[in-house]
């Protein structure tokens, strides 16, 4: 992680820590930068999620790019994968996602993407964190400032709403099957997937009922979405639905709900897909790539169906450079980002939810006999807002809390604590037999964190 970049792009509250002076620089430096020393034309793609400033960020990174000469392509409102396939599929330089996720609206954030459709690569990112702190001489610049283009040099910038039809057609085009007579909930989050998952699943002949698909610029996440999935779990049951889906605030995660109204998480629908790629002899090095906060449940069930798994930290880039390095075909989180390389470079929500449609239709069974095998252990999880999160991970007394946790449960159960990648909170997690040592495990460490005056707020 940089000065200003996380695991996932520049994130931070809207007006404070992220400005649209940021925004503006990291445009002025992508147009510049692609251009190499301006031989030739740069094509960048941006698209942004329904939060009020999204708008403001928007207007401002594309004034920086074709300040610098860059031609710039508008998706408007639309998802990250959106994005990624757009910029891999229509050859752009660099595509940009103006979106904080799953977090309030009062956040935002700044994702990008190479020309592959890949989270960008930390050297690039390194080099816009030297352009934003005016660092010139670093980038090998002895002006007070990169150059602006002048006259027919100036970007234009081109309404680009064919290239996210482009993208609906594409998820279209994924499915085997018809989604007759299936009644499918979707709870949008008032976010980027408002516009789009209700023609997807319509089009594939699903009777679809549809909430949080209203967005005011304020209640993006707002009590909806996979991070706030009571919602979606009272709507279908309230409506007698086979299933439903939830996305977050810019659809690259998807959590499922059963028929019951209940949950379907991340790990359940790793072992779902897992299984029907195992079936269909895709599955390469029969392998599902996770992460550490992946729950023990899913271990246990992969192995009971001869599957095998390997282990990345905590970020969806992580589990994406894994399969790039040993072609393993389907990884991901907890949290609902799901990636199949065989239609994607990043995790979509939408095309998960297609997939696991998929599962339930080829197999004849409910959503919730698919997900049964998962057993999943009691995980607590506490976020703790931090000054330092360096300085947490390194304090003495933290470690030998966690290490007096990790021997209490004595090979039964896990501690972790690990540093969030968008905001100042370290997150302590324990999974065991019982809820009530999971929580007495967490408490243990988060003491020592406040023991030690480490929190903040």
């Amino acid at each position: 992680m940089g000065k200003y970049f996380g695991t996932d792009g520049f994130r931070g509250e809207a007006g404070v820590t992220l400005t649209s002076e940021h925004a503006y620089r990291i445009g002025r430096f992508l147009g510049w930068y692609y251009a190499n020393g301006g031989r030739r034309r740069v094509r960048v793609v941006i698209g942004k999620d329904t939060r009020r400033s999204s708008y403001m960020f928007e207007y401002a990174i594309v004034a920086g790019l074709t300040a610098s000469g860059a031609d710039v392509y508008m998706l408007h409102v639309t998802t990250t994968p959106s994005v990624s396939f757009a910029t891999a599929g229509d050859d752009f330089d660099c595509g940009i996602m103006i979106s904080a996720s799953h977090n309030p609206f009062t956040d935002n954030g700044i994702k990008l993407v190479n020309r592959r459709g890949e989270k960008m690569d930390d050297a690039t990112i390194a080099k816009i964190e030297q352009y934003l702190d005016g660092d010139l001489a670093g980038l090998g610049v002895s002006a007070p400032d990169i150059p602006f283009a002048t006259g027919e040099n100036l970007g234009e910038i081109v309404d680009y709403a064919a290239g996210r039809n482009r993208y609906i057609g594409y998820l279209i085009s994924l499915s085997r099957y018809s989604f007759k007579p299936y009644r499918v909930g979707l709870d949008c989050a008032n976010g980027s997937a408002w516009m789009i998952a209700k023609s997807v699943f319509e089009a594939l002949g699903a009777k679809v009922s549809v909430i949080n698909a209203s967005p005011d610029g304020l209640n993006i996440n707002r009590g909806a979405g996979s991070t706030h999935i009571g919602a979606l779990c009272r709507h279908v049951q309230e409506n007698n639905l086979d299933l439903g889906f939830a996305f977050d605030g810019d659809a690259d995660r998807c959590i499922a709900v059963d028929e019951h109204g209940d949950v379907v998480n991340g790990d359940h629908i790793l072992y779902i897909l897992a299984n029907i790629l195992k079936q269909n002899g895709e599955l390469t090095n029969n392998t599902v790539v996770t992460t550490i906060m992946s729950n023990m449940g899913l271990y246990r069930a992969l192995a009971a169906a001869g599957i095998d798994y390997a282990q990345t930290t905590v970020g969806d880039r992580y589990v994406w450079e894994n399969m790039v390095e040993t072609g393993n075909c389907l990884g991901g989180e907890q949290s609902g980002h799901i990636i199949m390389s065989k239609y994607a470079t990043t995790g979509d929500g939408i095309l998960t939810a297609i997939k696991v449609m998929e599962a339930v239709i080829s197999s004849k069974l409910p959503l919730s006999k698919l997900a049964e095998p998962v057993k999943m252990l009691p995980q607590v999880l506490k976020n703790v807002r931090v000054a330092d999160k360096a300085a947490v991970r390194e304090n003495a007394a933290v470690r030998a809390a966690l290490k007096t946790a990790s021997d209490a449960l004595n090979g039964n159960g896990r501690v972790l604590l690990r540093e969030s990648g968008t905001e100042p909170v370290v997150r302590v997690m324990a999974e065991a037999e019982t809820e009530a040592l999971c929580e007495r495990v967490v408490e243990s460490v988060v003491g020592a964190i406040r023991s030690e005056g480490l929190e903040n707020g």
